[in-house]
């Protein structure tokens, strides 16, 4: 490799996958990993679009690459920027005009033509854009995956959405739903368990949607529980609307499909529900817990709450907090709204005042941090199968992940990075266990 590339992944996991695949794309053109955007000849930033004042942040970063790449046009060398990802989407010509010092600007569909922008500004003709969504050719177009991988990986089976929650940008920026064939995505995973993954993380902005296949993806999970060598199996980011029977079903008869489910609400209240358009109620919500916890009891949840969605009242903000206690979550995250451009909850009536968001999103964060807390603590003394995904940042620690997605660390051995150890729950903390091997392997309770 003669040049040098930096990828700067905000968001998503789906980002974190997209991110990889553009090294691979650009990999060809010579361009082998950068540890810092001074080192790089190429810097990618890959925007995400969900969180509030998105755009805003990927200016102020492209503020400093400029100072950067000013400094490395003093010295005598070049450096390409490039905007990837949902805020290149929505923003496109825009961030050329704010921004001169931009290169390439690429959506999410769009990637892999890479290549050819990057040429297209060697050539000198001037800055790239590219903001179509052809998802079909992407990733037909997509080269195999090269170098070392790591134990756990993401697998991109579904894009796109069709929901259109009043609050979301994603249909915007990511276009409408698209699945990815059941033989490609097969493929791909004999790849990644034969370059070394144990486990891998189907991804889609509303993964259960997956129709790639006869029976969606519960027919997709039972397929890739058949690979040799891949012992677990997770997925995010699901819809309640789209949890169907087998796909219930195949979390208590799939053992490689983890006890761990992110399930995002947003609300506990039916009218804000309806007037974010999710197009389910809290009871509906129930049902599909009460489904999944009826075939795995051990089921533990994860999900996505937004308080101060416009017009909640203390009574609606007040159902949220009684829907949390009731259903219980290991993890979740919880964010106040903020307004995107294009959607149609930015113009929508009764605003809630900032104060009043801070104060709501304060107390339903230190709720969801005791129900994490209480998950955790209930794990020790229990003996759990984790597989160490990397080293602690202490000599001969290793950390891992339980079933649960539970964060562990334990001393280990380097060469344990892998492997799937039985660890007995010593301590327990907001976000991590501590652990250490079990003296003897009893029969395991969970996958």
């Amino acid at each position: 490799m003669t040049k040098k590339l930096f990828i700067k992944s905000y968001g998503c996991q789906m980002n974190v996958y997209d991110s990889a695949r553009m090294a691979e794309v650009l990999m060809p053109l010579g361009y082998g990993a950068a540890s810092s955007p001074e080192d790089a000849d190429m810097v990618i930033l890959n925007t995400c679009h969900i969180r509030e004042k998105a755009a805003e942040k990927v200016y102020s970063e492209l503020g400093r690459l400029a100072l950067i790449k000013a400094a490395r046009q003093a010295a005598g060398k070049a450096m390409v920027i490039g905007v990837a990802g949902c805020v290149a989407q929505a923003e496109g010509e825009e961030i050329l005009r704010r921004a001169p010092v931009v290169d390439v600007v690429v959506g999410p569909q769009s990637y892999h033509r890479l290549p050819e922008l990057v040429a297209r500004v060697a050539r000198g003709g001037g800055a790239a854009l590219d903001t179509e969504f052809p998802p079909e050719a992407k990733f037909d177009l997509l080269p195999e995956a090269r170098g070392p991988q790591e134990v756990s990986a993401f697998l991109s089976v579904q894009e796109g959405c069709d929901k259109f929650c009043s609050f979301c940008v994603v249909p915007y920026t990511r276009g409408a739903e698209f699945s990815r064939p059941l033989p490609a995505l097969l493929d791909e995973a004999w790849q990644l368990v034969d370059r070394g993954a144990r486990e891998i993380t189907l991804l889609g902005q509303n993964v259960n949607a997956y129709h790639g296949c006869e029976k969606g993806l519960g027919g997709l999970i039972r397929s890739l529980a058949e690979i040799d060598g891949l012992e677990r199996i997770r997925y995010t980011t699901s819809h309640p609307r789209d949890m169907d029977e087998d796909l219930i079903r195949a979390h208590g008869e799939v053992p490689t499909l983890m006890p761990y489910l992110h399930l995002p609400v947003q609300s506990g209240s039916d009218r804000v529900l309806a007037a974010m358009n999710r197009r389910h109620s809290a009871d509906d919500y129930r049902a599909v817990v009460a489904a999944l916890r009826a075939v795995r009891p051990d089921l533990a949840l994860s999900g996505d709450f937004i308080v101060g969605f416009p017009g909640e009242s203390d009574e609606d903000f007040a159902a949220t907090m009684a829907f949390v206690a009731e259903i219980g979550y290991a993890q979740a995250y919880s964010f106040k709204y903020s307004p995107r451009p294009g959607t149609p909850a930015a113009t929508l009536p009764d605003q809630v005042p900032e104060a009043v968001k801070a104060a709501r999103l304060e107390a339903l964060q230190s709720l969801l941090r005791d129900h994490q807390t209480a998950f955790n603590r209930a794990s020790v003394g229990r003996v759990m199968p984790v597989l160490f995904e990397r080293a602690g940042r202490h000599p001969g620690q290793l950390v891992g992940r339980s079933p649960y997605m539970q964060a562990c660390y334990a001393e280990a051995p380097q060469a344990a990075i892998g492997e799937i150890v039985d660890l007995r729950i010593l301590e327990a903390g907001v976000n991590s266990l501590a652990a250490e091997r079990a003296p003897v392997t009893p029969s395991r309770s969970v996958a």
